[in-house]
């Protein structure tokens, strides 16, 4: 390679000039002497970024990429199951829902009932006042069905689902009491939804009159009995559940005043494949930073005639950097490593101040990947 000559006058001597040497230095990668001032192109693991700021921000989403490729998967699947009686023009209270999100139940009934979500403050209110019923929200409002798939997408407020038996009419009977809880079945997970709750929920002083077959160990007999089938669907994770979390862990972090010496900051290794570190740096003068095998860091006080070789074969570095933040990528097969830090021009040291900060992304919960479910689809899309 062809050193630089800096009294070029034609341009063509001055576009090789500005081609062969980047950065505004005139002296060629060949026949330099050690830690002298020169540019290395970017290896494929380095990335630079001149606003540490902005990537930092970015690393804390790079830091997560690696899970992208095991995302959590998600399905419906049976929750509680409650079997309900009803007379005419009897409701019964069903789940409360809390969290907002979409919600799923399959109803079935011998005869028409109407299902709608209320407010839980107002239909705890209504049931206290039963006279009030004819002036409740009716949300998501399902009239005269005997089987169907109820869904419906919740604010975020506590909703409270009432189903409520179509035979007789609100003039006839604004409210003739509430139904039975022949059954239900526990859900099978540990995931709430929402809070299960019975023809129990909000009874107050007026309620309880009505509801007298409560403290009586005879059963209740119904008029016209509605028998009335309730499935209750649980949005739940079923693969990957718990992805791993990454947080940036500090390695090294210094303000030292600058001498001709190496510095090496050691203690570090890679835990995972892929694992991404970031290092800036902010000097006085152009510097050389690297991060090399431990193995070969230990030595380069005793043979600094080592460094330009390790160099050679080293793709996390940066050569006459005074204000820089980049980011490169290990491998657990890689071991220990160090980082490195030196003046280009040991001849012309400014004793001010060089700070040095050393990060690396370390998984620090979940870091072991369940199981996928083989059975899990991954089609499935939140409602």
């Amino acid at each position: 390679m062809l050193g630089c000559q800096p009294r070029a006058q034609t341009k063509l001597r001055r576009r090789r000039r500005k081609q062969l040497c980047p950065f505004r230095y005139d002296t060629a990668r060949d026949g330099l002497s050690f830690r002298a001032i020169a540019p290395v192109f970017l290896r494929s693991n380095t990335v630079i970024t001149m606003k540490p700021t902005l990537i930092f921000a970015l690393l804390g989403i790079f830091a997560f990429a690696g899970t992208a490729s095991a995302q959590r998967q998600f399905e419906w699947r049976p929750g509680i199951d409650e079997a309900v009686r009803l007379d005419p023009a009897n409701y019964h209270t069903g789940k409360t829902y809390t969290a907002g999100g979409g919600i799923q139940v399959d109803i079935e009934s011998q005869q028409p009932v109407t299902i709608f979500l209320t407010g839980e403050g107002e239909w705890n209110h209504a049931l206290q006042y039963p006279e009030t019923m004819g002036s409740l929200r009716m949300l998501c409002l399902h009239e005269h069905v005997v089987k169907t798939r109820y869904v419906c997408n919740l604010p975020a407020e506590p909703l409270t689902l009432v189903i409520r038996d179509d035979r007789g009419s609100h003039e006839s009977a604004a409210f003739a009491g509430l139904g039975e809880v022949l059954k239900r079945e526990p859900i099978a997970t540990s995931t709430p939804v929402g809070n299960a709750v019975g023809n129990a929920v909000g009874l107050g002083l007026g309620l309880a009159k009505i509801m007298k077959t409560e403290s009586s160990s005879a059963p209740r007999r119904f008029v016209s009995p509605n028998d009335v089938h309730i499935q209750y669907f649980l949005w739940t994770c079923i693969s990957n559940c718990f992805p791993p979390e990454f947080r940036w862990i500090e390695q090294a972090k210094e303000k030292y005043e600058l001498t001709e010496f190496l510095k090496v900051y050691g203690g570090y290794a890679p835990d995972r494949d892929g694992e991404v570190i970031s290092i800036k740096i902010k000097a006085p003068m152009p510097m050389l930073i690297a991060v090399v095998p431990s193995s070969v860091a230990n030595q380069l006080h005793g043979k600094p005639e080592m460094l330009e070789p390790a160099l050679e074969k080293n793709s996390c570095q940066q050569r006459g950097v005074q204000s820089q933040t980049f980011q490169c990528t290990f491998n657990l097969a890689d071991g220990p490593q160090s980082l490195i830090v030196a003046p280009e021009d040991v001849g012309k040291v400014k004793h001010k101040k060089v700070e040095i900060e050393f990060f690396a992304s370390k998984c620090v919960e979940h870091c072991e990947l369940p199981p996928a479910n083989p059975n899990a689809s991954a089609d499935k899309v939140n409602p």
